[in-house]
């Protein structure tokens, strides 16, 4: 149940869906006898989503989740293994081409390649499966094998983990599957905003990680006005989606703190 109230949820309070259903809820009320209710909601909600396009806010709420983990240090030494948390891959997409297609999360797969090859005898771990709603995709993890080839790495080294919908069955699933020992120290690959809930998560499940965030979208030394106004609404839609789930994991005990820190 939570997982599809989270979906159906999270989908509506989105700032570019909930502004322009409150536009929509502006425009029917205008044909009632609450005509100047409506008025005055549709004006709001197109001002709002004009100041959301076209205003750095989304900048603003991404900075205190890219900056919380910093970039991991590598002179600790050498991990004993590296988890990828699925969200690089379109299953959909690597299903129709008969190939892996990455998005917009590619850094988490550049990372992949790059510490496999650093770090020889550290086991590799992706993480993820079908995230849709109608659970009717293939499990996202099921198209990483081809990418390890391309790296150099054999496909030997790769743990596939292809049940998990979501970033808390993430942690659950990977700790039943690998079984961390006392002492091991793991890797946690994921974007940088996405971090803190990652976090979170593990720790709840009773598995230590550090962090290896990737895939910043803010300058940290100053703020940047969006070129378009797509590319302020998506800002803002993912910082959103982020706060708004570490509000719900928190409320639904998937984590133990709010905003997880180092």
């Amino acid at each position: 149940m939570f997982f599809i109230l989270s979906k159906v949820v999270g989908l509506l309070l989105l700032p570019s869906n909930f502004l322009i259903l409150l536009a929509i809820a502006g425009v029917l009320l205008m044909t009632t006898r609450w005509r100047r209710t409506g008025v005055s909601v549709t004006v709001a909600s197109v001002i709002l989503l004009a100041a959301a396009g076209f205003l750095p806010i989304g900048q603003l709420l991404l900075r205190p989740l890219e900056s919380r983990f910093p970039q991991w240090n590598a002179s600790r030494g050498a991990p004993n293994g590296i988890i990828i948390l699925g969200g690089a891959i379109s299953p959909k997409l690597s299903r129709d081409y008969g190939e892996p297609i990455v998005g917009g999360d590619a850094g988490r797969i550049i990372a992949m390649g790059k510490l496999a090859r650093a770090y020889p005898d550290a086991r590799i771990v992706y993480s993820g499966g079908d995230g849709s709603l109608l659970s009717n995709q293939p499990a996202e993890a099921n198209f990483v094998s081809p990418l390890l080839d391309n790296f150099g790495v054999s496909r030997d080294r790769l743990i596939s983990e292809p049940r998990s919908r979501n970033t808390a069955e993430n942690a659950a699933f990977t700790k039943d599957l690998v079984k961390p020992k006392l002492g091991e120290r793991w890797l946690l690959v994921t974007s940088a905003q996405h971090m803190p809930r990652a976090v979170g998560c593990f720790r709840a499940v009773g598995f230590p990680v550090e962090a290896y965030p990737v895939g910043w979208h803010t300058d940290q030394a100053e703020l940047m006005m969006p070129r378009t106004f797509s590319e302020g609404l998506g800002q803002l839609d993912s910082a959103a989606y982020e706060w708004i789930g570490l509000l719900a994991y928190r409320l639904t005990g998937r984590t133990n703190e709010f905003l997880p820190a180092p």
